[in-house]
């Protein structure tokens, strides 16, 4: 059995429940499942996972959240060679352009992404939640 941990921070809800519907698809994938608030993880952890979704929404001028979400990652980016991880998040205006970021970011420290990522605008709606659940099942 595999140990998944998803790692996401919200402000409105909605990337709350993304990382709910991923957890989902990765526990009916048969893995061991941990939902973790951003600021309870950090890079002494993420050897404990097989695979690690992490999810936040854009902020700002497409960024990620800068207090709580940002630190963290940056804690663990050091850590992702080798590591199997998916994103998602949801965003209010723009194009996105944030995740493509992000996964750029990602790649160039050696995370390999299992899935593509998922993105949404607003709350996401029945078909974003099927995507986050079969994320986490790709996760897996």
């Amino acid at each position: 059995m595999s140990k998944v941990a998803v790692v996401y921070w919200s402000g409105t809800g909605n990337t709350e429940t993304m990382a709910n519907a991923v957890a989902e698809g990765a526990k009916e994938a048969g893995a061991e499942v941990d939902v973790l608030a951003a600021n309870d993880f950090n890079s002494g952890k993420v050897a404990e996972y097989d695979g690690i979704a992490f999810g936040c929404p854009a902020m700002g001028a497409e960024n990620l959240e800068e207090s709580e979400f940002e630190p963290m990652f940056t804690d663990v980016e050091g850590s992702l060679s080798g590591k199997k991880i998916a994103l998602f998040g949801s965003y209010g205006w723009g194009s996105g352009e944030w995740m493509a970021d992000w996964e750029e970011r990602s790649k160039a420290a050696g995370a390999v992404l299992a899935t593509d990522s998922v993105i949404c605008q607003e709350a996401p709606d029945d078909d974003a939640v099927e995507n986050c659940k079969k994320l986490g099942a790709a996760l897996a």
